[in-house]
């Protein structure tokens, strides 16, 4: 009984969120204040890539967000490709959380932060975690790849990426969208994994070579599907070489990592951050130079665990606010000149 209860307990909290979607993702541009409002907390508190950042409040989340972005991509769709809920690992804050990822599809057909349309397909890419209390979603962490939108309208921010520029599928075994209840002892392999990689990218500079350090909780041949920028590359060797050794290599002073919220479910899980960690560049990361300034990188990171060890990645780093951080301002610059 109490293994169902862990089973079902969950379920009315994304059966909110669906509900929230359908809602949404169906409302005109003048509606879209009242849908936040019934679904979300007066005092809701929603962490966004920037230039949003936090905004308080769903009706301010609705006129500064979801209202110029539906001008924009006109008839949206949300294909999702990932969709789950678990209760917070970590008791401070707590609560549980729902979370779906996948990319918001429409046609480009008016400025958005100063992008150029393209009257075309677009995919924003995204990912966002929901706390649920009650009937009521209060808390919200959106992580959307501009970067990514810009460079299908033909904008370059940043120099050619170390690997490959990609619209990203969901995961390869197609079990994403877990909208029925799922075996709690499932999730909780996915969490201890997640939890034994994470231990291993702590040690940063470790004792032993890359390679054999990532082939103790990763499939040999993992994917990992990164950001715009950065991109996405195949197995252990490549992932070494293209991104990862790169990255280790390029920063420095690398604070330790802190979660706002981890879960897992089935052979899913994920976590977000804000920020995830604080490092500080030596020169070569994306091509920019030393700096003297160590900045913040707010990160989602979800996973597929397939069997005892993880299979795909999907990374969502917020670039513009690191950058930002750094003195530069990435969507300012390449917007000016396009």
């Amino acid at each position: 009984m109490k293994v169902f209860e862990k089973m079902t307990e969950l379920q009315p909290c994304k059966d909110l969120v669906r509900a929230f979607y359908a809602a949404l993702d169906g409302a005109e541009g003048a509606a879209i204040p009242a849908v936040m409002a019934q679904f979300c907390a007066p005092n809701l508190r929603w962490r966004g890539y920037h230039p949003f950042n936090e905004i308080t409040g769903p009706e301010a989340v609705a006129e500064r967000f979801w209202q110029p972005l539906r001008q924009s991509l006109t008839r949206m769709q949300r294909r999702l490709d990932v969709f789950m809920a678990g209760e917070n690992l970590y008791p401070d804050p707590g609560g549980t959380w729902v979370c779906s990822m996948g990319h918001l599809m429409g046609l480009f057909d008016a400025p958005w932060l100063g992008i150029r349309p393209t009257r075309k397909m677009a995919f924003l890419r995204y990912c966002a975690f929901h706390r649920v209390e009650g009937d009521k979603i209060t808390e919200t962490a959106m992580y959307f790849d501009i970067p990514h939108l810009m460079m299908q309208a033909g904008m370059n921010p940043f120099p050619p990426q170390t690997a490959a520029h990609l619209v990203q599928p969901g995961p390869q075994t197609h079990d994403g969208l877990m909208f029925t209840a799922q075996h709690p002892e499932e999730g909780a392999k996915t969490l201890d994994l997640i939890q034994r990689m994470v231990t291993d990218i702590g040690t940063w500079q470790g004792a032993i070579p890359l390679e054999e350090e990532l082939a103790r909780t990763w499939h040999d041949d993992m994917i990992w599907w990164g950001p715009a920028g950065i991109g996405a590359t195949y197995t252990i060797e490549r992932y070494a070489k293209q991104h990862s050794g790169p990255f280790r290599a390029g920063f420095t002073d690398r604070s330790t990592t802190k979660h706002v919220c981890r879960i897992g479910e089935g052979k899913f899980g994920g976590f977000f951050g804000w920020p995830n960690f604080t490092a500080r560049p030596r020169g070569g990361f994306m091509g920019m130079p030393e700096t003297s300034k160590a900045s913040e990188f707010r990160v989602i990171d979800i996973y597929r665990r397939e069997g005892d060890k993880l299979a795909e990645n999907w990374i969502f780093i917020d670039l513009l606010h690191f950058w930002k951080g750094q003195g530069l301002d990435v969507l300012e610059r390449t917007t000016s000149v396009g």
